[in-house]
């Protein structure tokens, strides 16, 4: 007997549907070889939020007996595959539940595979993901991010590619043949076979990847515990060396959102007119007023949302970037401040460098001309 787990990280709202139909998938195939599963969805925001990372899992067995043994255990901990349908969660989610930075690997068993959706190269996405201290895989399913919204989907085949996908680098928890035999679209049966048939796995060692300490909060435990309910103040972050003349909103510094985003705002300051509209219109009060009087989007706060540069008068004075392209949250304002030559030239190329946008959707009908446009 054996029984297969896969929990699929997503971007709340945004690839909802996308994530429960690779989790459902992956039931319907087991089933047609005579296994049992379950899909289900935990460790998300309720109610969901854009970007904000969320999960799906799927779990097979051979009997029903040793599938409710697997559920009965609070956390599935020991994941054959963890399959991230946006290559940015590589850097580490923090959803609802999760009181600290969570490594995209941290549930996947040791051997077991991380499978993501990207174009980037396998080195490229281990230098984000954290050292797990124990081998596994990785595989890619090349492809860019595929995100809808809260009434859409983009049906782009990415859900019958990542099925594919995985019934080349675990088939014991799904098979090839179950995988097409679910599948009711020969066109789809296609993209899943394309994914098989390119999908390879990367072993990766146990020092390999990025060796920041991920941040975590303590908790207190059941004997630290007051009678009723009591909701002890947090000491808010106000001052910033240096920044004398300048203003910075008190912020919360347990509360980071920035593994929500997909992509960051990028500032123009020499073009900026210091008009306030980005400031007054972030809806989480994320940027920061600089001693001279230009507005410093703080990359710890940031969701990444897009409304700054919705609202910006200024043409390209600001340009939401994906974040692929950052390794870390430093302020613009400062290299800036520090090197204005040198910040250009880095604002110019990191623009024109990154990958076509897919976040959100622009009108009705976007997508189905996308896909149309899209390479065979």
């Amino acid at each position: 007997m054996s029984t297969g787990s896969v929990e699929v990280v997503y971007r709340g709202i945004f690839q909802k549907t996308l994530a429960r139909n690779i989790c459902r998938g992956i039931v319907f195939a087991a089933r047609k070889e005579g296994k049992i599963g379950l899909a289900f969805g935990r460790y998300s925001d309720s109610p969901e939020r854009n970007g904000i990372p969320a999960k799906q899992f799927a779990v097979v067995s051979d009997t029903e007996e040793e599938l409710e043994e697997y559920l009965s255990r609070y956390e599935p901990d020991n994941n054959d595959v963890t399959i991230a349908v946006d290559d940015t969660l590589c850097k580490g989610v923090e959803s609802w539940a999760w009181y600290g930075l969570q490594p995209i690997n941290k549930l996947t068993r040791e051997g077991g595979t991380l499978l993501v959706t990207s174009t980037r190269s396998p080195n490229s996405l281990i230098s984000d993901i954290h050292r797990k201290g124990k081998p596994y895989n990785l595989a890619i399913v090349k492809g860019t991010a595929s995100f809808s919204g809260l009434w859409v989907y983009k049906d782009d085949h990415t859900d019958a590619r990542a099925l594919g996908a995985l019934a080349k680098v675990a088939p014991h928890v799904v098979s090839y043949d179950a995988v097409l035999d679910v599948i009711d679209d020969s066109v789809k049966q296609a993209s899943a076979k394309k994914a098989y048939d390119q999908t390879e796995m990367v072993p990766v060692g146990a020092d390999q990847g990025n060796d920041e300490v991920p941040f975590s909060f303590d908790k207190p435990g059941w004997k630290t515990m007051e009678e009723g309910l009591v909701i002890r103040g947090m000491e808010r972050e106000q001052e910033v060396a240096g920044w004398e003349g300048g203003y910075v909103p008190g912020r919360n510094a347990t509360f980071k959102k920035y593994t929500t985003r997909t992509m960051r705002p990028v500032v123009n300051f020499d073009t900026c007119t210091k008009c306030k509209i980005c400031w007054l219109q972030c809806p989480d009060t994320c940027f920061d007023i600089t001693p001279d009087d230009h507005f410093d989007a703080n990359m710890e706060a940031c969701c990444g949302c897009g409304v700054c540069e919705a609202v910006c008068p200024v043409k390209d004075c600001i340009t939401m970037v994906n974040e692929q392209a950052f390794t870390d949250n430093g302020s613009q304002w400062e290299m800036w401040h520090k090197d204005k030559e040198k910040y250009s030239e880095w604002m110019t190329e990191i623009i024109s460098n990154q990958p076509a946008r897919s976040h959100g959707f622009h009108h009705v009908g976007q997508y189905a001309e996308e896909i149309a446009n899209e390479p065979s």
